[in-house]
């Protein structure tokens, strides 16, 4: 089944006050298992989202689901958001995947019905409007390896990051995408070796496999990576965003308009001959 599923690609080669928004959860427990921060200064237009589910390890349930799920969509229309950075509130570990324990209380149709909405939330994630970034200061199994392969870009602390799909050792197999977008990082023969045998890797063999883009010595904080793709997002935010470069697209093609140049092409086009453009 795994050799179908990687063996189907076909590859082509490779100054706002900050703001804090939490998502309620469900159950008695009440705590919202994200936040959203909104940050300023230099800092203007990164929002992060910060994953806070301690006593799960940050374990994709339902309730995490659906709170980033609710998130992404408020955000996706938020034009504010030049850099959407993914990072943990629970030290030593960035997401610990899909939330097994949560999975056993299911049913046959409950569980297919969720892992089609932890497809969904990597889809929204890797079709976000905005660059994407995950920031990863420890582990990122299963699930939480396919979340951060959804961003943009990741960023990973070489030593205390320790990544894998790791679904097989466990009588699974990666359900959310990561069959898809590991062997488009990798390569195919990689990710089905990586697949396969469920490994894992360290920050510094993910970034000698191409699989991160940075490597960072962590710090007695533990935070090291967020800080690396703090800054590495600061890098992003002077280019200009989608919206705006649409904006100046239009101007410039306005312009273009009434020129005899614009009608001399469109003449020779349909005349089948090459145009002789003045600049007019």
């Amino acid at each position: 089944m795994l050799r179908a599923l990687t063996g189907a690609l076909r590859l082509p080669r490779p100054w706002r006050p900050l703001q804090t928004r939490s998502c309620a959860s469900d159950g008695a427990a009440g705590d919202p298992e994200i936040q959203v921060r909104v940050l300023a200064g230099p800092d203007q237009g990164i929002t992060e989202i910060l994953m806070n589910r301690p006593s799960a390890r940050n374990a994709l349930g339902n309730v995490l689901v659906r709170e980033l799920l609710e998130a992404l969509a408020r955000l996706r229309e938020d034009q504010q958001v030049r850099v959407l950075l993914f990072r943990s509130g629970v030290k030593g570990v960035f997401c610990a995947g899909a939330d097994l324990k949560e999975r056993e209380q299911m049913s046959e149709a409950e569980v297919g019905i969720f892992v089609q909405r932890l497809r969904g939330l990597m889809n929204e994630i890797a079709a976000f409007p905005a660059p994407t970034i995950a920031a990863m200061d420890g582990f990122a199994l299963g699930g939480g390896l396919e979340l951060a392969l959804a961003c943009d870009l990741r960023v990973a602390a070489a030593s205390s990051a320790v990544m894998g799909l790791i679904e097989t050792t466990r009588g699974l197999l990666p359900g959310a995408g990561g069959t898809q977008r590991l062997p488009r990082c990798l390569g195919v023969a990689l990710a089905k070796e990586l697949i396969f045998t469920g490994r894992r890797l360290s920050g510094a063999q993910a970034q000698a496999l191409g699989l991160v883009n940075h490597t960072v010595s962590q710090n007695e904080e533990g935070n090291a990576a967020y800080h690396r793709a703090r800054a590495l997002a600061q890098e992003i935010l002077p280019q200009v965003d989608i919206a705006s470069g649409m904006a100046i697209e239009g101007i410039c093609y306005a312009q273009n308009i009434p020129t005899q140049d614009r009608l001399e092409g469109m003449a020779a086009f349909r005349e089948k001959r090459p145009p002789r453009f003045v600049g007019k």
